[in-house]
C-alpha cells in the first residue's frame, strides 16, 4: 500500500552539467502530473509524463527539472540584449506619442519585455542528446518519491488495521446484544400489559405473534454476516499490492449502509451506541483511504 503523498531528489552528471529533478506528490482522485523545465530544455513533458505514470497511478505529482554548470554558474542561459530590435521599438513609439499628441513614457523595464528584444544566446538544446541523462536523474527522484509514498503507506495500513480490529470487536459485541433484543422485547411487553392491567400468559398466541415479528424486523444477522464479509474483503485489498484507495472507498461505503441498518433494525440502546462507534472508527478510516494511492 501507498500514500499520495512523498518527495523525491534525484541527479545526474553529463557533459559538464548536473541535472537535479525533484519530484512532489499530493492527493487527487486521479493522476496529474505537472512539469517545470528550464527554458532552453525545450518541451520534455511526454517523456516525463511517460516515466511518471509507471511509478504511480493516482495524485498530482510535481516535477521539477533545473540544470546547473560545473562551475556552479546556474541554470539560466546567458541573455543578450538586442539593442537593434529596442532603438526600433523606441523610434516608433516615440513616433507614434508624437502623432497621438502624448508623452512618450518609455522605461527599459517595459522595453526589455517586448518581443526580440531579450534573447538567450544559445538556442534550444538538443533534447534528444540530453535524455538519457534527464531520465537517469528523474528515475532516481521517482525511486526516492515510490519509498516514501511506501512508507507513508504502511504507517497509513497499520492505522486502518487497527480500526478495523476495533470494528471486529464491536461486530461481536452487537452480536451479542442484538440475540438479546426480542427476550428484553417480550419482558419490556408483558411489563406495559401488566402495568396496563392487560396481563396475558406467557403462551398467548397474540405475545407470541408480536415478538416473532419483533424478532423477523430486528434481526440483523445478515448485516453482520456482510459487515464481516466486508473485513476481510478490506484487507485482502490492502495485501493486493495494487492501487487500492478507490477500492476502499468503496467498500467503505458498503461499510457504512450494513451499520445504518443495524442501527435503524435492531430497536435497543445498547446496539445503537456500538453502532455510532464503529461508525466513527469508519469515518477515521476514510479520512485515511484519501490519502491512499
Amino acid at each position: 500500500m501507498k500514500s499520495m503523498t512523498g518527495f523525491g531528489r534525484g541527479e545526474a552528471r553529463g557533459d559538464g552539467v548536473t541535472w537535479r529533478v525533484e519530484c512532489a506528490s499530493v492527493n487527487r482522485k486521479q493522476l496529474e502530473v505537472s512539469v517545470s523545465v528550464a527554458r532552453e530544455l525545450g518541451n520534455v513533458e511526454p517523456q516525463v509524463r511517460e516515466r511518471v505514470s509507471k511509478m504511480a497511478s493516482r495524485g498530482r505529482v510535481n516535477v521539477s527539472i533545473r540544470s546547473e554548470n560545473e562551475a556552479g554558474s546556474g541554470a539560466a542561459s546567458p541573455v543578450q540584449v538586442n539593442a537593434e530590435v529596442m532603438a526600433q521599438y523606441v523610434t516608433q513609439l516615440r513616433a507614434a506619442a508624437e502623432s497621438l499628441g502624448v508623452s512618450p513614457d518609455l522605461r527599459l523595464g517595459e522595453l526589455v519585455r517586448l518581443p526580440g528584444v531579450l534573447a538567450a544566446e544559445e538556442s534550444a538544446k538538443d533534447v534528444e542528446a540530453l535524455w538519457p541523462v534527464i531520465q537517469e536523474a528523474l528515475d532516481a527522484a521517482l525511486a526516492n518519491l515510490v519509498e516514501m509514498r511506501t512508507v507513508e503507506g504502511t504507517h497509513l495500513r497499520e492505522d486502518m488495521e487497527a480500526r478495523l480490529k476495533r470494528i471486529e470487536e464491536i461486530l461481536a459485541e452487537v452480536e451479542e446484544k442484538s440475540a438479546q433484543v426480542p427476550e428484553l422485547h417480550r419482558k419490556a411487553l408483558l411489563q406495559r400489559l401488566e402495568e396496563a392491567g392487560l396481563p396475558l400468559a406467557l403462551d398467548d398466541e397474540r405475545i407470541l405473534r408480536e415478538i416473532a415479528l419483533f424478532a423477523d424486523r430486528s434481526d440483523i444477522s445478515e448485516e453482520l454476516s456482510r459487515a464481516a464479509s466486508h473485513v476481510k474483503k478490506f484487507r485482502d485489498t490492502m495485501d493486493s499490492g495494487k492501487p487500492s484507495g478507490r477500492s476502499l472507498d468503496f467498500l467503505l461505503q458498503e461499510f457504512f449502509r450494513e451499520f445504518n441498518t443495524m442501527g435503524s433494525k435492531a430497536s435497543d440502546a445498547g446496539v445503537a451506541h456500538l453502532v455510532v462507534e464503529a461508525k466513527t472508527e469508519l469515518e477515521k478510516i476514510r479520512e485515511q483511504v484519501q490519502n491512499v494511492e
